[in-house]
């Protein structure tokens, strides 16, 4: 016999059975409503490696106003900053330092990054030869290129070949996913010197990309081969010691100084190695960003600045969000920085004398072969440190004691080679210290 449903059974069921249906359906109805947007509804929708960064103005107009200061924001620090000069006529030892380089013939300080473009078409560095590489950190039509030509191809083109394809400065897609807003690793040389190192970008904490998508650019990097193909020397590991090993395994040089007859290696703006060798900062988990792209307000809006420049220009708002005393802060980054560039002169000086002490010897027919080739390869390596320093932008201050710690074994290295020289022809070593 069939159970008989009380009246109250029958209501009990038929409201659970309604309750289930309505929870489906919201279930259902949420699964199908579109991703939530942070902040304001966009306007349009950005393509993907959109090189136009008004475009993206459009939807992030604050980040976009502040990105357009980085054209006249030229400003001059002690050590640096982005008004455009000459770096050889206030230090006329760096002449010697990159003899038979390009960079004897001009070495100016960078500027802003929408300056990134018509500063490296003005260098007088330039010539029919320069390959197009040189384009990869100036400009935000290279994500397209590369998704488009892929990075050899880009690379074995010569820069006046690329010219006409290139039509816009450092811009958000060298930086940022479209649409999403993610902050992404663009540059293919910094996977590949990532996954060298067993790391994926992709697994990273939006604060670390923040200091990560810096070095799409603000890295030491070299052409390697006939096609120039960028490569970063990473593989053993990104400090001074570890890339000079590097650049040895590998025969690598970029010229032979034409008084040492040394084989030699520029550095390039190694801002993320030096900073992320275990510096206080990158320690205690601070970004570049946190420092150079300070977040502010506008109203109730609040948004990462794009105005991007030394800290020092601003201090209240790149410091002061960590720090309380910031009078005090700023007279300790003076503290470090004038202590790291009397230790860097110090160290120039000590190479060019090395320079002077290996021409004198090697124009001496008796002069020891064996005893000029250490000092050249003493040469090489103290010049590379000191350089590694020299070309970092924060004089220092983004790892003081990495820094001094580098330029200390570059003096040695560069007394060394001078003594080299001394031994192997004594008399002509001599008449170059007079």
């Amino acid at each position: 016999m069939l159970k008989k449903f009380t009246p109250i059974q029958i209501i009990v069921s038929v409201i659970i059975l309604v309750l289930a249906a309505v929870i489906i359906a919201l279930l259902i109805f949420m699964k199908n409503q579109p991703a939530q947007t942070r902040g304001i509804p966009p306007l349009i929708e950005i393509s993907a490696m959109e090189p136009d960064s008004s475009k993206w103005g459009q939807n992030f107009a604050n980040q976009y106003s502040s990105l357009q200061k980085t054209l006249t924001n030229n400003t001059r620090t002690t050590f640096g900053g982005s008004e455009p000069f000459e770096k050889l006529d206030v230090d006329p030892m760096l002449r010697t330092l990159f003899a038979g380089y390009s960079f004897s013939k001009g070495y100016g300080e960078d500027r802003g990054h929408l300056n990134a473009l018509a500063d490296v078409r003005n260098t007088p560095r330039l010539s029919d030869t320069t390959p197009g590489t040189c384009y990869s950190c100036k400009s935000s039509n290279n994500p397209e290129l590369w998704a488009e030509m892929g990075m050899r191809q880009y690379d074995s083109l010569k820069f006046s070949q690329l010219t006409e394809k290139i039509t816009e400065p450092i811009g958000c897609a060298n930086c940022h996913e479209a649409n999403t807003m993610r902050l992404i690793v663009t540059n293919p040389a910094l996977d590949e010197a990532l996954k060298a190192q067993g790391k994926d970008w992709q697994t990273f904490t939006r604060q670390e990309m923040r200091t990560v998508v810096c070095a799409n650019c603000h890295v030491e990097y070299y052409f390697e081969g006939d096609d120039k193909y960028l490569t970063l020397p990473w593989a053993n590991g990104t400090s001074i010691d570890e890339i000079d090993a590097y650049y040895d395994e590998e025969g690598f040089t970029d010229w032979t100084h034409p008084d040492s007859g040394a084989a030699m290696i520029k550095m390039q703006h190694p801002d993320y190695e030096l900073f992320s060798y275990g510096s206080t900062h990158y320690n205690a988990g601070v970004s570049c960003a946190d420092c150079h792209m300070p977040y502010t307000r506008d109203g109730a809006v609040k948004y990462s600045s794009h105005d991007v420049h030394s800290p020092l220009l601003n201090p209240s708002q790149a410091c002061g969000q960590c720090h309380t005393d910031v009078p005090y802060v700023v007279e300790r980054v003076t503290t470090i920085q004038n202590q790291v560039n009397e230790t860097m002169l110090a160290t120039e000086q000590a190479i060019v004398d090395a320079i002077a002490a290996i021409k004198a010897a090697a124009a001496l027919k008796t002069a020891d072969a064996g005893l000029l080739e250490e000092a050249r390869v003493l040469h090489r390596k103290a010049q590379l440190r000191w350089d590694f320093i020299a070309a970092e932008n924060s004089m220092g201050f983004h790892n003081p004691e990495e820094a001094l710690r580098i330029l200390a074994d570059a003096t040695n290295l560069a007394r060394q080679a001078q003594l080299k020289a001394l031994q192997a022809a004594p008399s002509a070593a001599r008449v170059a210290q007079q």
